[in-house]
């Protein structure tokens, strides 16, 4: 019987040694790892400065994008396209936000310090024509429009409306809107009308225009309200719908100006624009995503 007992304990001893040793040995074999790789953290400024009609749909991209990269900084200011592009010339901002195309002598003044302006568009814009909300003028072709802002129609009982004078409410010349509508509707050999008041923002149209009941405005679709009233222009009004389809004719880009095509978190910051999640920005904004 003691024969027979030390037999077996020696036989579950060898066992339990042989099990230690194969775990000895495969313990010198790590398991992979399965973890996913960490995707690695953005870190760094953006300095973008530039449109009035961009700038609450810039600020709503940059506190979006800080949020989800909180090692970046992204600076936005307004005061207008020309604004923005002048100091891209001056290499003062990584950005410059335009409603308008930049311009050849911008490009140029760019080129002659050995860079090269690069245009993204990031969305779409309808420029409204806006009105107080007593006004009884409901449309305008766009050459009434043009009338009205050279200073030649006058009276709204010349196109349908009371016998008021006209108040001409406008951007101050360094608006990529006030450029836009010269070219598009005023005419590019000719000048707005000297009576125009020019304001230094779009919501101040919009409040100028909501507070005068002879006034007349322009706004791009993000700053539509309830307060005014925007009139059809050639029989259609501006609207996410209609500058979609193109059938409104004051549609245009809205531009990010680089010198030289944008790398590293300059890239990043466009690239997130351009996708879903920044498009949605663009039309929660009321305007028009470049991307469905």
């Amino acid at each position: 019987m003691k024969g027979t007992k030390w037999f077996a304990l020696a036989a579950v001893a060898a066992i339990v040694a042989g099990a230690l040793a194969l775990t000895g040995c495969g313990s010198s074999t790590p398991a992979a790892d399965t973890t996913p790789a960490k995707k690695a953290e953005l870190s760094g400024s953006l300095t973008i400065a530039g449109s009035d009609t961009m700038i609450n749909l810039a600020q709503a991209w940059s506190e979006k994008f800080m949020i989800d990269n909180p090692g970046v900084s992204v600076a936005v200011k307004g005061g207008g396209s020309g604004t923005g592009i002048a100091a891209l010339i001056n290499g003062t901002v990584d950005f410059a936000d335009a409603s308008r195309a930049i311009e050849p002598a911008e490009a140029a003044s760019i080129k002659s310090k050995g860079g090269e302006a690069v245009t993204t568009v990031v969305g779409n814009d309808g420029i409204a024509i806006i009105v107080n909300s007593a006004n009884k003028v409901e449309a305008l072709t766009r050459d009434q429009l043009g009338r009205i802002y050279r200073g030649e129609i006058k009276n709204w009982k010349e196109v349908g409306g009371d016998d008021k004078p006209i108040t001409l409410v406008s951007r101050d010349p360094s608006s990529g809107t006030y450029t836009f509508l010269k070219e598009k509707v005023v005419g590019k050999d000719k000048n707005y009308a000297t009576s125009a008041k020019l304001l230094p923002s779009t919501q101040a149209i919009v409040d100028e225009v909501k507070s005068d009941k002879n006034a007349i405005g322009y706004i791009g679709l993000g700053y539509e309200s309830a307060s005014v009233k925007v009139v059809a222009i050639d029989g259609v009004k501006a609207s996410v719908a209609t500058v979609t389809d193109g059938s409104y004719l004051l549609s245009r880009p809205l531009n990010m100006i680089s010198n030289g095509a944008p790398k590293a978190i300059a890239k990043a910051y466009v690239d997130w624009i351009l996708s879903a999640a920044g498009q949605k920005i663009v039309k929660d904004q009321g305007f028009v995503p470049v991307t469905k």
